[in-house]
């Protein structure tokens, strides 16, 4: 797959094959993947926390709250990412430019893990919304949780839906 490929066929999965084990070999590649991530002054402020069966059924609870994301239940990965400090020059950066490099830097590392995800041929969610203290204790973390990523095969029946995005004039300023 090419990379307009992988943008095209990744979606936000939410109807996982609960039967199907990712292979230890795909996550390999996952994290090879994100661990290129770029990061400002190449900090990678984050640390990715690999929870499956038992670890990752507690961490798809904690996401769940209010009755949200329970098609987590049926994936059988879970990742966690948490937050780390800055490297001192990019401390010292977000300081001066009043910029938060580690959310965009965090960023960039889920799209770098589900676009590997998408080539590997898993399907994946990224989830903002989660009980961060309860996954530390379930993780063992010290760092704010920021973002988790459920990943597995999705349902055969789960089909590419088509995607709602802006249009390029809507999205794009050309200047010349």
């Amino acid at each position: 797959m090419n990379f307009t490929e992988i943008a095209e066929a990744r979606q936000s999965c939410r109807n996982y094959n609960s039967d199907r084990i990712v292979e230890t070999e795909k996550l390999e590649k996952i994290l090879a993947s994100a661990r290129l991530a770029p990061s400002a002054c190449n900090g990678q402020p984050y640390h990715i926390t690999l929870c499956t069966e038992e670890t990752a059924k507690s961490v798809a609870k904690a996401v769940q709250g209010m009755g949200m994301n329970k098609f987590t239940n049926d994936a059988p990965v879970m990742l966690v990412i948490s937050e780390k400090p800055y490297v001192p020059s990019a401390a010292l950066g977000a300081k001066v430019k009043k910029n938060d490099y580690r959310s965009i830097d965090i960023g960039i590392l889920s799209a770098y893990i589900t676009a590997e995800a998408t080539a590997q041929g898993l399907g994946t969610c990224i989830l903002g919304w989660l009980d961060d203290e309860e996954i530390r204790k379930i993780c063992d973390l010290d760092g704010t949780v920021r973002l988790v990523i459920s990943m597995g095969y999705p349902k055969d029946d789960d089909k590419l839906r088509e995607k709602k995005r802006k249009s390029i004039d809507k999205l794009v300023k050309v200047m010349k």
